[in-house]
């Protein structure tokens, strides 16, 4: 562990902390490491997630009962 580390407690299910210890011990990697790679991943898609939005900033917005109404004029319904 490298100094800019930090310290947390987490709990997990118990089924979910056997398969990471599982995981860990048979990919040669500890618990910390594979909570980080997960950790990270998800940032990662929040990140996506937030700039996707960011890129439909301008897009008009419609209501739900918009788009049914549309939906029930066009036949669709």
């Amino acid at each position: 562990m490298d100094a800019s580390s930090k310290r947390a407690t987490v709990y997990f299910d118990a089924a979910v902390h056997r398969a990471l210890r599982v995981k860990a011990a048979e990919t040669d990697r500890s618990v910390s490491e594979l909570v980080n790679e997960a950790v990270r991943a998800s940032l990662s898609e929040d990140a996506d997630d937030l700039l996707t939005v960011e890129e439909r900033e301008g897009e008009p917005a419609l209501s739900f009962a918009d788009v049914v109404k549309d939906m029930r004029r066009r036949g669709q319904l």
